[in-house]
């Protein structure tokens, strides 16, 4: 399933709760989306999250049923180092 980058601004502190968690992945079910995990600036205003999903306009959807911000969705593909330096050495 292709993966998106979603970068999302909050005018305040984000802290998310069980019950938070629960109702996005209530929403992406119904979307059919799925949150892998997501990084917390410092400053607690700003998430990068990582989806899978069909389309951007799916994570567009959810973002928009969960009253979330995706000021930015970019379609990704992984990268492992790890992964490249053991193809090297076949």
């Amino acid at each position: 399933m292709p993966l998106f980058l979603i970068e999302r601004n909050f005018a305040e502190d984000l802290e998310v709760t069980a019950d938070d968690v629960v109702g996005i992945q209530a929403v992406n079910d119904d979307v059919g989306v799925e949150w892998i995990y997501s990084f917390l600036s410092a400053d607690k205003r700003k998430t990068y999250c990582l989806y899978e999903a069909d389309s951007a306009e799916l994570i567009f959807e959810a973002a928009r049923r969960a009253n979330l911000p995706a000021d930015a969705v970019i379609s990704v593909d992984q990268l492992r180092p790890q992964a490249i330096l053991d193809a090297s050495c076949e």
